[in-house]
């Protein structure tokens, strides 16, 4: 203590000359009208969206998938089917007649989904032993099982053609089997990998589980992150970073050391990643005298991406300026990488989508997935005997949590709320400023309730909980995503610059363009905020989300008596309605729909005397 007394102006001069170069780093870094580096796609993935182009203006934009034409494999060379297509009878307005065009596909592709072949999980059994306990309702029971018997269903195993000729493919080679999504989503996906495996643990399929998480870790140690999904076109952007849940969760049930240990350097390049730069804001607490560094999504692109070229381009047809352009194209896939694509959570102007600028927020969800993620790498680094790594981790999880209560928290809404940055010189170096909170009501907005950091505090958990049983979300089917109504058409579209055919697209896609919206919900969500409350010990708590699960369960159960199929998304206005909206029609299959409902189920069981139906 005397050595620090005698010293002190030294130590003074030092902590100042640290925050004064902390600053200028950030300041170094500061780029708000260049979009920075940008992930080179392949010449594949290039010609692909030639051919997606040239499709929609053959076949016209009814029933029409632009990601199916990124999709096909090529049955020979790339220069070889290139110079065919090229060769190709085209009119005067440069089209391609549709005879011409379906015997070139047929000529010349595989099909989309044919580089995967159906799987069987060595672990699945048609009744797992201590499946659902506490499922006591034989109706329920039974359905439970099919649910279950889908994993069998949507389990692929990627051909060994794609190793060997990835140049024909964008596709890309994963050493295990895998569980798609469904529909066209025909490949992995990193976010929705959390909820399936939630959902297998429920099914005792631990080791496809774990075979998921080698996929994802294989994605890291080959690009540095894990993918938005398993596709070459997918690489200039991640999705929400939910490996170490992932981790964390197979580990607590198997306890699996190993498992553990190999997984551990994966989690630290990917926390590497999600700290760089390009996501990483600094924000000054002017009233604490303190620096919070906090995290945004921001994808490395800024061209139409290849798996939604022709709606990407309709929707930045107004925007004349080049840099404009690109920065909007980078804003879109900016959304694609937080899973919320698309929401008006994104935009500042609800009414027009090219105003979309998620660079410029700072969501609640990804700083809390980030503080998860610290907290299971302090937890997993002590399971190995990493202390050093535990310690660093803990530190990081309690600064992480100072700048999730300075800068999101809003005590008078009793909600945590996005923070819009301002659009200055400088992005990454910004000092707090509440009006500059995101007023609006989303289901994000209650996400860090799933964290213990938050559902342990008795009093935070009862503030929460009621205002999000006032907040309008909570619906007769479910958690809403957000309040607003957005199926309006979004974008001025000028007839005198498109053809009639795109002219009927964009009234087609503007119509429908965000599916994040009112009254849609989504399994992640519903999952996320019903665990936090059943986890807080809070009897009032766990009875708001025992109420939740259910009634989102016998809405996934009356749309599957009704259309034989799980989805993905669901009216949660009306039990038993699947969702609608987007830039594509309402999938099904589907992978986090099943998990959710599988582990509601063996959270909260169901009993002999409740109803399944629709209520």
């Amino acid at each position: 203590m005397a050595y620090y007394h005698e010293n002190k102006p030294f130590f003074l001069f030092f902590s100042l000359f640290l925050s004064i170069m902390a600053i200028a780093n950030a300041f170094s870094s500061c780029n708000t009208h260049e979009i920075g580096s940008v992930v080179p796609t392949t010449p594949l993935v290039k010609f692909l969206v030639r051919v997606q182009e040239s499709a929609l203006q053959t076949f016209g934009p009814k029933n029409f998938d632009p990601k199916l034409y990124v999709d096909f494999s090529l049955k020979f060379n790339l220069s070889k089917t290139e110079s065919a297509f090229d060769e190709l009878p085209r009119s005067v307005d440069g089209s391609i007649s549709v005879k011409d065009l379906e015997g070139f596909i047929g000529t010349y592709f595989e099909g989309a989904g044919d580089d995967l072949g159906d799987a069987n999980p060595p672990d699945f059994v048609p009744e797992p032993e201590g499946f659902l306990p506490a499922v006591e309702n034989p109706t329920v029971r039974s359905w439970a099982l099919e649910v279950h018997s889908l994993w069998k269903n949507l389990s692929r195993k990627v051909s060994g053609e794609v190793s060997e000729h990835p140049d024909l493919h964008t596709l890309l080679p994963l050493p295990g089997s895998v569980i798609i999504p469904g529909s066209r989503f025909r490949e992995v996906y990193y976010w929705d990998s959390y909820w399936v495996i939630r959902g297998l643990l429920a099914s005792k399929m631990c080791d496809t589980a774990k075979g998921i998480v080698n996929n994802l870790i294989s994605l890291i140690d080959k690009y540095g992150y894990v993918l938005n999904g398993a596709r070459a076109y997918y690489t200039n952007r991640s999705q929400p970073p939910l490996l170490s849940s992932m981790v964390s969760e197979i580990y607590k049930r198997t306890l699996d050391m190993e498992f553990a240990r190999s997984s551990l350097p994966a989690l630290l390049k990917e926390y590497q990643f999600w700290n760089s730069d390009i996501h990483k804001v600094i924000i000054h607490d002017a009233q604490a005298s303190s620096d919070h560094t906090l995290n945004r999504y921001y994808a490395r692109w800024n061209k139409p991406r290849p798996e939604s070229t022709t709606l990407d381009k309709h929707s930045a047809s107004n925007i004349s300026n080049d840099l404009e352009r690109q920065k909007f194209y980078q804003e879109v896939a900016s959304t694609a990488e937080s899973g919320w694509d698309f929401s008006t959570r994104w935009m500042r102007n609800h009414s027009d989508f090219t105003t979309i600028s998620t660079t410029l927020i700072l969501p609640v969800d990804l700083n809390v997935f980030l503080l998860k993620m610290e907290l299971d790498i302090t937890y997993l680094a002590k399971i190995v005997g990493d202390s050093k790594q535990a310690e660093s981790f803990l530190k990081a999880s309690k600064e992480r949590k100072r700048a999730i209560d300075s800068v999101f928290w809003n005590p008078k809404m009793g909600q945590w709320l996005d923070y819009w940055l301002n659009d200055t010189t400088c992005q990454q170096y910004q000092t707090v400023e509440v009006s500059n909170q995101n007023q609006n009501v989303f289901a994000s907005n209650f996400v860090p309730l799933w964290i213990e950091s938050y559902y342990s505090d008795v009093f935070l958990v009862e503030k929460v909980m009621k205002s999000l049983g006032s907040s309008g979300l909570v619906c007769r089917a479910g958690i809403a995503t957000s309040l607003t109504r957005s199926g309006e058409q979004w974008l001025l579209v000028n007839k005198t610059h498109m053809s009639f055919m795109f002219f009927i697209y964009g009234l087609l896609l503007n119509k429908h363009l965000t599916s994040r919206d009112f009254p849609n919900g989504w399994a992640p969500l519903q999952h996320m905020i019903v665990e936090g409350l059943a986890r807080s010990g809070i009897e009032e708590a766990r009875s708001m989300a025992q109420e939740i699960a259910i009634s989102w369960i016998r809405t996934n159960y009356g749309a599957y008596k009704k259309t034989g199929v799980m989805h993905e998304k669901y009216d949660v206005e009306k039990c038993g309605e699947y969702g609608g909206g987007g830039e594509y029609t309402p999938q099904t299959g589907f992978g986090w729909s099943n998990g959710v409902v599988l582990a509601f189920l063996e959270e909260f069981g169901w009993p002999q005397a409740l109803p399944i139906d629709c209520q």
